[in-house]
């Protein structure tokens, strides 16, 4: 087992904090000094995922890593998964901690969070960070429910899986090893760069019937972010999209409608999981962006 005061060790000057809001106890990892930056991680990671970042954004800016509802040391409750509640999770704790406004940078369902924290909450948001996902949209319906032969395409079964209630966990308890070493397989271009010990500590986040009933949950909640998505006004903060070359066309179709400001970049040598892959590019760019 490995706790996260543990894996703290590997990371000095950085801390384990917790925050009760918005009906929740968040886990949060916090370093550095400057402007504050709220990075978020998306599944099946927990904080853990910016770590090969963190102590490079610290010598710029105050990190703080934050474990989402449902994920990793955060409350998993049993409902509030919609990503609007959540970015009032991260609006709540900016609260606490009396920051007037934020940079905030999400990878996977992180992004959503973070794009979700931007459109409801301008007037706390400095610059918006996107890593390798839009937010859900109607696009998501057009999503094919079977493989296309002969396209440079992974077919994400695990949306429509992680949709169903009840029989994940059943499933999959004391086994989710199994399907975070497919995904990150199947989804770096260089599966080594994520070591043995970074996806023990990510099965084990993820193994109990509640972590998978909760970060389902994420999933679950995307019919109601596509509505929510309808209402939000175009992204008025500078905003900068990084991807994959999978991914790139992607997300520049969606931010290039959906914000005001925005400046795209392209990983080439890596896949979805770009902090594993290229974190001196990621933290290079983000410290460029935000300067």
């Amino acid at each position: 087992m490995y706790s996260d005061q543990e894996l703290l060790q590997n990371l000095p000057g950085f801390e384990n904090k917790y925050a009760v809001v918005n009906g929740v106890s968040l886990h949060y990892v916090q370093g550095g000094k400057g402007e504050p930056l709220i990075l978020i991680p998306g599944w099946p990671e927990t904080w853990w995922a910016y770590h090969k970042v963190m102590p490079l954004l610290a010598l710029h800016y105050n990190v703080i890593v934050v474990d989402l509802r449902g994920m990793g040391g955060s409350d998993k409750p049993s409902a509030g998964y919609d990503k609007k509640n959540m970015s009032k999770d991260i609006y709540d704790l900016i609260q606490l901690l009396h920051y007037e406004k934020v940079h905030i940078c999400g990878h996977d369902i992180g992004a959503h969070v973070a794009f979700s924290f931007a459109a409801n909450y301008p007037e706390a948001t400095g610059k918006l960070m996107m890593l390798d996902t839009p937010h859900p949209d109607d696009s998501m319906y057009q999503l094919p429910m079977l493989p296309i032969p002969g396209l440079n395409y992974t077919y994400p079964w695990w949306l429509a899986f992680n949709q169903v209630k009840e029989l994940p966990e059943a499933l999959l308890a004391d086994r989710m090893h199994l399907v975070i070493d497919w995904i990150f397989n199947t989804m770096l271009q260089h599966p080594h760069h994520l070591t043995d010990f970074d996806r023990a500590v990510y099965s084990q986040a993820y193994d109990s019937p509640e972590a998978i009933r909760s970060s389902n949950a994420w999933y679950q909640a995307f019919t109601q972010d596509i509505q929510d998505m309808k209402t939000y006004h175009t992204i008025s903060s500078p905003v900068m999209g990084i991807a994959c070359s999978n991914i790139y066309q992607m997300l520049k179709s969606f931010l290039t409608k959906a914000t005001a400001e925005v400046r795209l970049e392209e990983i080439e040598d890596s896949g979805h999981f770009l902090l594993a892959e290229q974190p001196q590019a990621i933290a290079r760019l983000i410290i460029g962006f935000l300067k």
